[in-house]
């Protein structure tokens, strides 16, 4: 159901470069990038996370309460992208672990501007 979600930022090339060096460490490629907006994902036909500056000229700013949860692989996966994210300056807003009891296995960080994201492995 979910095409492509978007992330605001107002450093587009800080972004470009935080989103380039932690998808490409699980093997993700940017898929494109036009004016202030591009997308990561493994096709065009799959979903995407994009970043974009604000199209009303306006600050970026993160939702409370608002988290992009991205299905990974399997824990390893989960594990490379929370420590790349806190490496390229991301904050840890969880380390990588099961979740509860059934199974769930999850790392929570935020990027350069804030934005909450989980990498996961369902149950």
């Amino acid at each position: 159901m979910i095409g492509y979600v978007t992330v605001g930022t107002n450093d587009f090339e800080a972004a470009l470069e935080f989103y380039d060096g932690l998808f490409s460490s699980i093997g993700v490629d940017r898929l494109w990038k036009h004016g202030h907006m591009a997308a990561w994902g493994q096709s065009r036909e799959t979903p995407t996370l994009c970043i974009a500056c604000p199209f009303d000229g306006a600050p970026a700013s993160v939702g409370n309460g608002v988290m992009i949860a991205l299905r990974m692989a399997d824990t390893e996966t989960v594990d490379t992208m929370h420590a790349q994210a806190v490496a390229r300056g991301g904050a840890d807003e969880g380390s990588p672990g099961p979740r509860g009891d059934h199974g769930f296995y999850g790392g929570y960080f935020r990027d350069l501007e804030g934005n909450k994201i989980c990498a996961y492995v369902p149950a």
